[in-house]
Formats: structure tokens, sequence, C-alpha cells
């Protein structure tokens, strides 16, 4: 297809993809004149992807191409190709570095062995041997130091349920990613769904949570729409 063609398919405009050309996130198209380029549906596919990590995602170019570099690493095996593709997303508590005192530093470390524990007792271990290489592993740990620091729970009695439904979500990640063909398809996948299932997840939860308080504390008192005004006649 041509730039306009791919422009019309995708809903990118023509300016915003010789951009993503001109940075690198996606491949040049096979030349068929000196001004003119021919794309298919592997630049649609790299497109849709670039377009939900900076749009949904709110990736930054810089980033985005960290990621599209490990999606298109193909000396590493199929696990450490999604791995390294995921770990380069932003993740939004940053890492440790909550506090500076000594007092910080000591919540810092209990929260990092509460973290071990709960991934001993999940049996998770190739989280427990990436340790703090994972983005994911600083990111609990400073949400952990957080939860201390404000004295909410944070023992892994009460994490454990969180690390249960968790691995649900995780197969059901992966049934989604393996429903797509080659192994780059389903690294693209892997991105899209971390991207923009994170958000669903979200607000899923924040939906059950207002169920289980209904069903908890209001249902006896009103229904939903009780203060609606009635209509005329």
């Amino acid at each position: 297809m041509r730039l306009a063609e791919l422009s019309a398919r995708s809903g990118v405009p023509t300016a915003t993809i010789k951009y993503y050309l001109r940075e690198g996130l996606l491949p040049a198209g096979r030349r068929i004149s000196a001004t003119q380029a021919a794309y298919d549906d592997v630049h649609l596919r790299r497109l849709r992807l670039v377009r939900a990590m900076i749009q949904v995602g709110r990736v930054p170019v810089a980033t985005v191409r960290e990621v599209l570099a490990a999606v298109d690493d193909d000396s590493l095996d199929h696990h450490m190709r999604l791995g390294a593709a995921v770990w380069a997303l932003p993740h939004e508590l940053g890492g440790t570095d909550v506090t500076a005192d000594d007092d910080g530093a000591e919540v810092t470390e209990a929260a990092r062995g509460a973290v071990d524990a709960l991934l001993d007792r999940l049996d998770w271990p190739f989280a427990r041997l990436a340790g703090a290489d994972s983005p994911a592993y600083r990111t609990l740990v400073g949400a952990l130091v957080r939860l201390a620091q404000l004295g909410y729970p944070w023992d892994i009695d009460h994490l454990t349920p969180y690390g249960r439904l968790a691995e649900r979500l995780a197969v059901a990640d992966l049934d989604m990613v393996q429903g797509y063909g080659p192994a780059d398809e389903q690294v693209e996948a892997a991105i899209a769904v971390t991207v923009l299932y994170e958000p669903v997840l979200l607000s899923l939860r924040r939906l059950a949570d207002g169920e289980e308080s209904y069903r908890r504390f209001g249902e006896q008192e009103h229904a939903p729409g009780d203060d609606a005004p009635e209509a005329d006649g």
C-alpha cells in the first residue's frame, strides 16, 4: 500500500507516519520510485503498536524506541524477548528511592524482604531470580514502602490474595498473546496487552469495588437511580 492508504487504514495522519519513520519507530517502506515507497501489513501492525504506546500508554518516543529494539531483538529467546519488551515500558512508581533518611532506608529494606517472602510463597522462581533487575519488582517495593509509611497493611498475608489474582490474569494475558501467529506478532501483542489492558483492569477493579460496597452497605438503603427525577406524566 502507498503512504496515503496506510494513513487511511491506520487512522494516523501522513505527517505523523513520516515523523515515526524519521524517528526509527517504523521501518522504511520498500522503495518503488525516487519519491514513493510501498508499505504492507507489517507496517500497519507496527504503527498500531506505536500509537497504542504513545497515545494510550503515554510512553515517550525515546522509550518506544527502546521497547521496539527489544521487540526486534531475535538474538533473545521468546521468553526473554517478551520480558525485555515489557520491562522497557514505564512503571508508575519508579523505583525504591522514596526516602533518603535512615528510617526510610530501613523501611525500604523491610519492604524488599516482604516482596522476596511473597515471591517465595507464590512460588514465582523467575521473579525471585530477577529480583531488583525487574522494574515491576522495584515498583512493588516502592508501593510497599508507601503503604508502610502511611500505616496501611503491607504484610504478605494481605498481599497473597492479590498475587493469586495476578496469576490468573497472567494466564489470560498469555493465552491471548499465544493466540497470535509468529513470534514477532506475539511480542508485539504482549506490549499492546500490557499497555491497553492496564486501564481495563483498573476500571474493572473500581467498578467491582463499587459493586461490593453496594452489596455490603448500600443495597438495603437505596438502589441506583433512586434520586433521579421522575419522568413527567
